[in-house]
């Protein structure tokens, strides 16, 4: 309610909201006593059955009739109390985002303690704590199986940090830095550069690269292209490069899928990956346990 940019809709709001219950309190006043009321024969509403089965128009019983007035009062008294009438936050000066605080607060003067000593903790030692790794688990549910997955084997796009294989590098510390500051990935794309051919030729060589049947007169011709343009981030081989984030192209490990019409869609339109950095939303010492985490799952893999 307060990011409103005009202050028209404040008031449409206001004015909406009040109009709306005074008109319910004055339908339930004029409804609920009719002329007849005092009348000791009610009012027929002229539908017979039978000869002599009549519909009569009796009145609300007055406790169902008071139910409406609480109703409408307590309206009243929550739209005093708290937000609902434009940019008025109310007399108490609730939101969603001070309750949040409070909570968060709360949870790090209860939890705080328990993650500044597992931040004392080396990764490798505190990634064989089983009760530390609970925790991280439940850090890595919370905010990194959106992307990864709940069983942390990724999706196109999303590594899997099961099999060993890292864009950035694997190591602990590497690991704490990625969750920390994030990483930005960027393939340019060579469509427009190489064209349709020397696109599907560069393809050829790559797929070629782990050892796959490919047309071997393209993969040739692929082959000069990428060591003139692609080698500078994969290397001359292929084996990419972790302070690019340039991932090996020899060990059919695919990060957006390894069909050749997948490799061919990103060598023609690039690709661009993000990953957000968490160091000023969980804090040094929740993503020092979630690192000992992501490292306790690529040792599962290679074990």
């Amino acid at each position: 309610m307060a990011d409103f940019t005009s202050a028209f809709w404040n008031w449409f709001i206001i004015i909406l909201v009040i109009a709306g219950i005074v008109a319910l309190f004055a339908f339930n006043i004029v409804w609920s006593e009719p002329k007849w009321a005092s009348s000791k024969k009610p009012q027929t509403m002229g539908h017979v059955w039978d000869g002599d089965l009549q519909e009569l128009n009796n009145p609300l019983p007055r406790w169902w009739l008071n139910l409406f007035y609480i109703t409408l009062i307590f309206s009243v008294i929550y739209l005093v109390l708290y937000p609902g009438l434009g940019k008025f936050s109310g007399v108490l000066g609730w939101s969603e985002v001070k309750q949040y605080d409070q909570q968060v607060t709360a949870a790090n003067e209860q939890y705080g303690p328990l993650y500044e000593k597992y931040f004392r903790e080396h990764i490798p030692a505190l990634a064989r704590d089983r009760q530390a790794m609970k925790t991280g688990e439940r850090l890595f549910v919370t905010y990194c199986s959106i992307c990864h997955g709940s069983d942390a084997r990724g999706a196109p796009g999303f590594p899997n940090l099961h099999d060993g294989e890292w864009l950035h590098g694997g190591k602990p510390e590497q690991i704490e830095k990625t969750i920390l500051d994030g990483r930005a990935a960027a393939m340019p794309p060579w469509g427009p550069t190489l064209g349709r051919e020397g696109v599907f030729n560069v393809a050829e060589y790559v797929l070629s690269l782990d050892g796959r049947r490919v047309n071997e007169t393209a993969a040739r011709a692929g082959e000069a292209t990428f060591k003139k343009i692609c080698a500078s981030c994969h290397g001359q081989d292929g084996k990419g490069n972790q302070a690019l984030g340039a991932p090996d192209l020899t060990n059919d490990i695919w990060l957006y899928g390894g069909s050749q019409q997948t490799v061919i869609k990103s060598i023609t339109e690039g690709r661009q990956g993000r990953m957000p950095a968490f160091k000023e939303f969980l804090g040094e010492a929740k993503v020092h346990l979630l690192a000992a985490y992501v490292y306790s799952l690529s040792q599962q893999g290679q074990q």
